[in-house]
């Protein structure tokens, strides 16, 4: 039993430096962005991290831009802020809506998903990204949308 024990000190000794090397090279490729223009920079998240040529952005929801006050409309209206608060995090950081390789989609109503889709696909042309939609029983600020979404750059 010694021997398995000295032998994973040694094992743990052994990487451990490499290990820590990787996560620093890692985290010098790591970016969090929070302009504080989109979602209020005072919330315990960041309206997205850049890593590499990935953007992954936070969730989005129908606010007014920089406020925490939510646009009226209903469904359509809410789905249209939130889209144009995404493309504004989008441009902020120098990606475009058709760099979009993912989007999930949380509704509180699944029967919205067809006001959803009418404006969600006016935002994007053939190819689609890959999208997820799930229901909720609510979301925050009472939002009835929320879209979370992932933009590569391509060579």
């Amino acid at each position: 039993m010694n021997r398995l024990i000295l032998a994973g000190a040694l094992m743990t000794s052994l990487t451990f430096p490499f290990a820590a090397q990787a996560e620093s090279e890692e985290s010098s490729n790591v970016e969090f962005i929070n302009s504080g223009k989109v979602i209020p920079a005072n919330l315990p998240l960041s309206e997205a991290v850049k890593v590499g040529d990935t953007l992954y952005l936070s969730g989005q929801i129908g606010l007014k831009p920089g406020s925490m006050q939510m646009v009226e409309g209903g469904v359509k209206g809410e789905t249209r802020q939130t889209m144009d608060n995404i493309a504004s995090v989008l441009k902020m950081n120098g990606y475009a809506m058709g760099e979009v390789v993912k989007c999930t989609v949380i509704l509180t109503d699944i029967k919205d998903w067809a006001a959803f889709n009418e404006v969600y696909q006016s935002y994007f042309s053939a190819p689609y990204p890959a999208r997820t939609v799930l229901g909720s029983s609510g979301l925050a600020l009472g939002a009835q949308v929320e879209v979370e979404c992932m933009a590569a750059k391509s060579h």
